[in-house]
Formats: C-alpha cells, structure tokens, sequence
C-alpha cells in the first residue's frame, strides 16, 4: 500500500469521525444572525463590541499611548531586577509571529473579493479596536503570571481568570475561575496541534509544490511531502527545546525579515501604480459607505471586513498573553501597551498593504471563486512575474514562526493541564513535532475547521474574564504611568518597585 492511500485513509477515516463534531460546534460558534440582507456571525459581534468597550474604558489608549508603547518597545523604561525571559521587543515579535500568517494572505484577498475595496475600511477601524482589547488581556496576563524557580514563566488565560476570579470575588470566582481555565488550557492546545501547526505547515507545503512545478516537480510525491515535514518537524523542535527564549531570539529575526519582505514587495506594486493610489484610497473609502455589488451593502462590507480582522489579529482569544507573560517587567501594564502594537502591525499595517495592493493592481482573478492567496500572487504578478517565489518565501516564514509560536502556547496549556515535570514536556514536544510531520502528508480539514471553532469558543470565556477584571488593569495602567511620569521628571531609574511587582508565584 502506498503513502498516499495510507494518508488518504487516514484522512477520510477522521473526517468521517469528526465531521460531524466540527459541523455542529462550528453552527454553534459561528451561528450568524441576518443583518441588512448579509449575516452577522454572533462571535464576530462579541469581539467587536469588547474593541468598543475597551475603547471607551480607557479613553482611546490606543491613540493616546501609541507612542508611549513605541518607547516601551524600545526599552526606555526598562528596569534592572525585572523578573521574566525576554525583552519587550521580544515579547512582541513573539506574539505577532502566532498572528501575521496565512491571514494576512488569503484573508485579506477573500474580504475584498466579496466585500469590494470599502471591506479594507472596516478592516482597519476593527484593528484599531483590537488594539484596546490586546492591551486588556495583556496586562492581565502579565500581573497573574508564574515566575517559575528556574527563572522561566508561564501565562494566559489560565493562569489570570482562576487568579484574578479569586482576587476579586473570593470562593466563587475560585471555582469558576479554576473550570474556565481548564477549558481555556484544552482549547489553546487544541487549536495549536491542529490550527498553529498541521494547518501551517500544510499550506506552506501547498505552496511549496505550486512553484516547484506542482504534483509532477520535485516536492509533488508523497516521499517530498514527508522530507519537508521532517525538515520542518526538526527546526521547530530545536527551536522549540529551546523555550521562549529560543523562540523569541528566532522570531525577532523572523517577523522582522518575514514583514520587510512582504511590505516591500507590496510597495514596489504601489509604486510602480503610484498614480493610482488616489483612486484606490477613495474607492475604500466609498465603498465602505457606499458599496456596489456586495450583498448587505454597507452592512455587508462592514461585516467581511471586521470579519477578516477579527481572525488575523486574534484580539481577545486569549492567546498572546501566553507569550507577552515571559517579559522583562515589573510593570504589567507596560507590556499591555507593547501588545496594543501587535494589532496596528498585523492588521492596520500589513492586511492594509495587502488590501491596497489588490485594489491597485485590480487582477482579473479578483471577484472569482478562487483561493485567496491565488488573487494576491495574481495582483503581484501583474508589476512582479516572478512574485509567486517571494510569495513562497513569505508563506514559509509565516508558517514556520506562526509553528514555533503555538508551539509554545500549547507547551503552557498542556503545562498546566498536565504538570511540568521533563516527562510531560518532552512528551509534548514530541507530540507537536510529530504533528508538523503529519501537516505536510495529511488535509485533516475537518479537525482544522473544528479547531478554529475551538479557539473563538475561547473569546467567549476569555472577554467574560477581561470585563470582570478591568478595573485590575486600570490600577495596573495607573501605576505604570506614574512611573513614566517619575521616570521623566529624572527619579530614580530603577527604584524600589517590589509593591508595584506583578503578582507571580514560585513553583
């Protein structure tokens, strides 16, 4: 029997299993309502309005403290003594590495297909709105962390809902903070065997055979899909022993070289239709007001558009607590504003250039039922022939980091679910590399539709705990900026901040 039957089996075997799971936790999760002749799915809703509210509660922090969080990342206000693994610019690479992906992508292309240009509008004021959120659970995964007795640290959502729960309701909040961290823990690493890895690593290797001469190159045959899982199943593992350390000395290089390259080539596309931009930028923004085409209307591009968002940043999921928690800090909200980049960068920055890309170069593919990363490559085609290579180098990078990260975030889930003895590590480890392997021979997709159901169950849990403990944040805010405000007026640099520590437990 060949590979390829054993994989198809195999595929089919879990799929006739699972599917019907994954049918009706997705129905569940996504349910939409009807909304101006388009629908509204319900989860999309929930994280929009946590951006508004967040908005609101602390005055537009994503605007006013942008370049206080630009200064943060910078490590101006860095303290000697500070408890963590890695700096603040560290910390955020980290986390942008599990975001910028596929989405930025395929997502960004889909949204304009079917929602005009006007969807880039709502795309960017959804972003803008995460920003708020990602502050919120930031901070919070930071003051609720552990600080381990070798010096590492582990955070989340399960470790702030049972620790902030108890702190400000007592017993109760105990219980119910203790159950929602279980469920938290088995979404993160469900998401991140099937989500963060498999799908990854099987979508790179999609690419990979398009631009090596497809199923008759080189990379084509069942022995080439399982020579590149093993390539990549090694270099996660070795980065992946390494912890968050390893992890983010890589993706400070990674996200950085991964981002460049896209934007510049996104760029030389602008420019070179540079006369063109004008009309690009007012048929966004008329489209977003004033849509022809696009079912719904305003509604509708509005929805696709905060749809789009609301998948590629991950804002109020919960999972980039888990790698900002391991930062260098005394000050648990300095860390909340670094995180308010994250947004800005994946979405605001890097689905915009996409966008405006697409909409610049209009390639004939844009409004047909094709794949989405197919419109982008088509839309750099037109200035950049040989852009379907690039877009292959880009793709990998994306996914390798995007690998690495959910690594790391299941590696705290399974953690804390199963203890942190070397056994229960490695085991893991094993496990996830194992999974990297099998990305590259096997489709899965229903195990990948249902772990995308999974983790936005988890916004649900996650935004109920940030409403509860807001007011934590807003003290957390406060201190930190008296802080800057001493820090500026040339006190003391790295004073005595013990009773402004996050609140950490040695275990």
């Amino acid at each position: 029997m060949s590979l390829d039957s054993v994989t198809q089996s195999v595929d089919d075997a879990v799929s006739g299993f699972f599917e019907p799971i994954a049918k009706w936790l997705g129905e569940v999760v996504f349910y939409a309502v009807p909304v101006g002749g388009t629908d509204l799915p319900l989860i999309v809703a929930w994280l929009v309005v946590a951006g508004l509210v967040f908005t609101g509660w602390f005055g537009f922090i994503q605007f006013r403290k942008f370049r206080l969080a630009v200064d943060v990342v910078r490590g101006k206000y860095d303290e000697k003594g500070s408890a963590g693994e890695v700096n603040h610019f560290q910390a955020l690479t980290a986390a942008v590495s599990g975001t910028v992906g596929l989405g930025n992508i395929a997502g960004v292309a889909v949204a304009v297909s079917i929602g005009g240009a006007g969807a880039t509008f709502w795309m960017i004021l959804c972003g803008l709105l995460g920003m708020a959120t990602k502050f919120v659970e930031v901070t919070l995964g930071v003051k609720y962390r552990e600080v381990h007795a070798d010096g590492t640290v582990s955070g989340g959502p399960m470790h702030y809902l049972p620790k902030g729960l108890t702190e400000r309701f007592g017993k109760n909040g105990r219980t119910l903070g203790k159950v929602l961290a279980v469920l938290a823990s088995f979404m993160i690493l469900f998401f991140g065997l099937f989500g963060g890895n498999l799908f990854q690593v099987n979508q790179s290797y999609a690419q990979l055979v398009s631009v090596t001469g497809g199923e008759d190159g080189a990379l084509g045959s069942s022995a080439g899909a399982l020579f590149f899982g093993i390539l990549v199943a090694v270099v996660v593992g070795i980065v992946l022993l390494g912890g968050i350390r390893s992890i983010a000395n890589v993706t400070s290089r990674l996200v950085p070289a991964m981002a460049g390259i896209y934007i510049v080539a996104c760029l030389v596309v602008i420019l070179v239709n540079v006369t063109a931009v004008p009309d690009a930028v007012v048929s966004i923004v008329e489209g977003a007001f004033n849509p022809e085409g696009v079912a719904g209307g305003v509604l509708g591009a509005l929805i696709i558009g905060f749809k789009r968002a609301a998948f590629s940043n991950e804002a109020g999921l919960g999972s980039a607590p888990i790698a900002h928690s391991a930062v260098k800090t005394k000050h648990p909200a300095s860390e909340g504003l670094v995180a308010l980049l994250e947004p800005f960068i994946d979405t605001v920055v890097i689905c915009t250039m996409t966008a405006l890309t697409i909409v610049i170069a209009n390639p004939a593919s844009l409004g047909e039922d094709i794949g989405g990363v197919t419109i982008t490559s088509d839309a750099f085609e037109t200035v950049l022939p040989w852009f379907p290579y690039i877009l292959t180098v880009a793709v990998l990078l994306f996914a390798i980091s995007t690998v690495l990260t959910w690594g790391y975030y299941g590696l705290k889930a399974w953690t804390y679910l199963f203890g942190r003895s070397r056994v229960s590590e490695i085991t893991y480890k094993v496990v996830y590399t194992v999974f990297a392997i099998a990305g590259s021979l096997l489709t899965l997709q229903t195990l990948i539709d249902l772990a995308d159901a999974v983790l936005f169950s988890l916004a649900v849990i996650n935004i109920i705990g940030l409403y509860l403990l807001a007011p934590v944040v807003k003290r957390e805010l406060n201190t930190f900026l008296e802080f800057v405000r001493t820090r500026k007026a040339g006190g003391s640099a790295d004073g005595d901040d013990d009773d402004q520590e996050s609140v950490k437990t040695i275990v």
